[in-house]
């Protein structure tokens, strides 16, 4: 699950997240950790302009220091940047990081990538906007290299070129997964040549087939094998039935209930689902992710 508190869109803040700080960053995310969730994630915005601020909000915690200072206080969860602009700074940068937190963290680190949506952010940190794509691309290669076993990674590449400098401590995983978000066509193509996995920017379930046979196929022609895990975001849940008005795209009902609507996403070959529960304050929905470990997650085997 994306964790609640670290990203406040209004899009899906609820309104208890605004009074909410760390005590309840730690309770949510060590609730997550018991309830044997696969992952806990946070998001990625250096800073927002006013034009946005109203609809985006200006709460983005940093990702690696939010993941870090929750690595500390679990034992299990995965911790996914979802996703980490990486291209708005230098891979070896974000090498350093991310290899100190996987490393921190006993080899805990899921690396989710995208391309990025906010033009200012680019601009003031000096980086070209309208080349995203092609930034992220390589940043990619570049971070593959430097997120490697080699103390002394090396990359040349049009944007990026280095050798002979050495990283340590390394990441303790061989090999970091690196997860690739978005949904437009060249994000999908950029997920499933360069991933080792696809983050969809809230495809419907209705559109979720075609995207993940493109992959597929993709993948295939590239003649690129190996494990891929294939994501997707689900409809806000409610396990039980509210006494409150949660909206009517919300999935509630008895554990059953959920757990059939929520195979539908199997049998298009999604390998992981993002859950996202309705609340009114932290109590609550650690009550939500609770009852979700317990009850709906062992009938989606």
């Amino acid at each position: 699950m994306q964790l609640p508190v670290q990203s406040q869109s209004t899009m899906y803040a609820e309104p208890w997240e605004a009074g909410a700080g760390p005590d309840d960053l730690v309770a949510l995310a060590r609730a997550a950790d018991r309830a044997g969730f696969y992952y806990v994630a946070t998001c990625d915005h250096v800073a927002i302009p006013r034009r946005l601020a109203s609809a985006m909000s200006t709460v983005w915690y940093d990702p690696v220091a939010t993941l870090a200072f929750l690595a500390a206080a679990t034992e299990r969860v995965r911790l996914l940047s979802h996703v980490a602009v990486v291209g708005l700074r230098h891979p070896l940068l974000s090498a350093k990081q991310y290899a100190t937190l996987d490393h921190l963290s006993a080899g805990r680190l899921i690396l989710g990538v995208g391309a990025g949506h906010v033009r200012e952010e680019f601009e003031v940190l000096g980086v070209d906007f309208e080349r995203r794509g092609p930034v992220l691309d390589e940043s990619i290669d570049a971070l593959r290299a430097a997120l490697g076993p080699e103390e002394f990674p090396e990359h040349h590449g049009k944007l990026y070129d280095f050798e002979g400098l050495g990283q340590l401590p390394r990441p303790a995983q061989e090999r970091v997964p690196v997860w690739v978000g978005g949904s437009s066509p060249a994000a999908v193509r950029r997920a499933a040549l360069k991933g080792d996995g696809w983050l969809p920017q809230g495809d419907p379930r209705d559109r979720l087939p075609a995207q993940i046979a493109r992959i597929r196929r993709l993948r295939q022609e590239a003649g690129i094998k190996g494990p891929y895990t294939v994501g997707a975001i689900v409809e806000p849940l409610y396990v039980g039935t509210p006494a409150w008005d949660v909206g009517r795209r919300t999935l509630t009902g008895t554990p059953d209930a959920l757990a059939e609507s929520l195979r539908a996403y199997r049998a298009m070959g999604v390998d992981q689902i993002q859950v996202r529960f309705r609340s009114r304050g932290r109590s609550e929905l650690v009550d939500q992710i609770t009852a979700f470990g317990a009850e709906v997650a062992p009938r989606l085997d």
